[in-house]
């Protein structure tokens, strides 16, 4: 049973506080999407939890699998099982593929790593995702399109089988056939492993594919509202805005009830 869990969090960057009082609890077998309007923190909480040291956390703690993090290294944290989906992954010119995922799995596994175990995984997890194999041997992301960046994300997933994973917009950059295929396959990983998720989205599209169980809205650097599914129809129907305002008119009340 893994477990992240993160308690009245503050954290800023270059003196600019992001996030606000952010607070989320995440156990394995339950998917968790985040949604919110644009420059709410949805991207700057990825980068925080990895431990992205562009950020600062003010107060507040993230523990994994009842650990203090917050002051873990990036490889620290994914060494435990967490594992980041990135909206917009990087090039790494010099280093393909093949290197740098048989590099990390080795750096995972030790002793325990065998190569051919591994060929094999990725030619098969390649299939899976209808990923060009000639991608293997090229340069991390380089020349890529924004869609084999996003399959390049989750082929990282599947061979490095992480405990937590977070997905960063990982619908973005995708046509309908791709988004499919990362959805599935991001959902049968979860299906056969212990995993838990945080989705960050913007559409409900994604959610088609990997239903979550419990739906966040962030705004102001903070979650004002979760819900069920049915929480993604009131905001297709209506907006952010009404959330917003439900929210105002319900602190108003409250004001009203402490004063008489």
């Amino acid at each position: 049973m893994h477990k992240l869990i993160i308690k009245n969090l503050k954290a800023s960057i270059e003196n600019k506080v992001i996030l606000n009082d952010f607070n989320i609890e995440i156990n394995s077998g339950e998917i968790h999407a985040i949604m919110g309007p644009n420059g709410t923190g949805k991207s700057t909480l990825s980068k925080i939890i990895m431990g992205d040291p562009n950020y600062k956390i003010l107060s507040g703690e993230i523990y994994f699998d009842d650990k203090l993090i917050n002051d873990l290294s990036i490889e620290k944290r994914a060494q435990m099982g967490l594992f980041l989906g990135m909206q917009m992954p990087p090039e790494i010119e010099g280093v393909t593929n093949a290197d740098f995922l048989r590099t990390a799995l080795h750096t995972k596994e030790g002793k325990a790593f065998k190569l051919m175990n591994f060929i094999n995984e990725l030619d098969k997890t390649c299939e899976e995702l209808s990923i060009n194999k000639n991608m293997i041997h090229r340069s991390v992301n380089q020349g890529f399109s924004g869609g084999e960046r996003k399959k390049n994300e989750i082929l990282q997933l599947k061979l490095l089988k992480p405990n937590m994973i977070i997905l960063d917009e990982i619908d973005s950059g995708l046509d309908v056939d791709s988004l499919k295929i990362v959805g599935e396959n991001v959902i049968d990983y979860f299906k056969n492993s212990d995993a838990g998720i945080l989705l960050i989205t913007h559409y409900q599209r994604l959610l088609d594919y990997i239903k979550p169980d419990y739906i966040h809205i962030m705004m102001d650097g903070k979650i004002i509202k979760s819900g069920d599914a049915t929480l993604v129809s009131i905001l297709e129907e209506k907006g952010y805005d009404f959330i917003k305002n439900e929210l105002s008119d319900f602190n108003d009340m409250k004001e009203v009830s402490t004063n008489e």
